[in-house]
């Protein structure tokens, strides 16, 4: 069976996500043509499908799909998959701030860059960013785990009470609750087995560049404050 294409050209974001809906029920595959940066794309989609958009997105792209695979070939707006349950959002490019924020599973991945609060408040569910995330990168995450493979900016890990988050490159700076700990063999062949499922290709010894950011206690907002282990 060939695509389903919805050409977004002169449509409200509300008229595209009921095609998209409607031809979710009998297509395996749809092609969002001209997207042209359109806010809240794709938004509540619960059918299994494949959903590629030929373009950039903006704002709330994939925001609480439950099921869906989306493949942007282009850039992002603020907060890719926001609240998504379950699914994969690919974003081959750059996205603003906030990128899989409150995500309950699923996986999000952005080949280059994103802006701050990557995985804000996320209680399950993996992000993976290609290049660079900003300020307050896993601020109050609650579990997960987020993979970065470039730098990390300023309060990394903010409030962090569960989760984990892997770092290629540089920490700018630790946020409150957050502590630095060398990765375990358990942990190296997690990123092995799971980076090259989505074209990053590392020599070992770039998995052995990796660290990662842990909460520095389970309780840092009651009472006295005891660090883990």
């Amino acid at each position: 069976m060939e695509d389903f294409i919805i050409d977004a050209q002169n449509k409200t974001p509300r008229e595209v996500n009921q095609t998209i809906k409607e031809a979710a029920l009998e297509n395996k595959k749809i092609t969002i043509k001209n997207p042209n940066a359109m806010h809240y794309l794709a938004a509540g989609i619960t059918e299994s499908v494949d959903l590629v958009v030929d373009g950039s997105a903006g704002y709330f792209v994939g925001t609480m799909i439950h099921g869906a695979r989306i493949h942007i070939n282009g850039n992002a707006g603020w907060f890719p998959a926001d609240n998504m349950t379950e699914g994969e959002l690919v974003i081959d490019g750059s996205a603003g701030d906030g990128v899989g924020q409150g995500i309950y599973g699923g996986t999000v991945v952005v080949t280059r860059d994103a802006g701050s609060r990557t995985g804000e408040i996320m209680k399950n569910g993996t992000i993976i960013i290609g290049g660079n995330s900003g300020f307050m990168t896993g601020l109050f995450m609650m579990g997960g785990r987020i993979i970065i493979l470039g730098d990390i900016a300023e309060d990394a890990g903010e409030s962090i009470i569960r989760g984990v988050i892997y770092i290629k490159g540089n920490i700018k700076s630790l946020g409150k609750n957050a502590k630095v700990k060398e990765l375990d063999e358990e942990d190296k062949r997690e990123l092995e087995e799971l980076l090259p499922e989505y074209g990053f290709q590392l020599s070992p010894e770039d998995y052995r560049d990796f660290k990662k950011i842990v909460p520095l206690s389970k309780r840092p907002f009651y009472g006295k404050e005891s660090e883990e282990g």
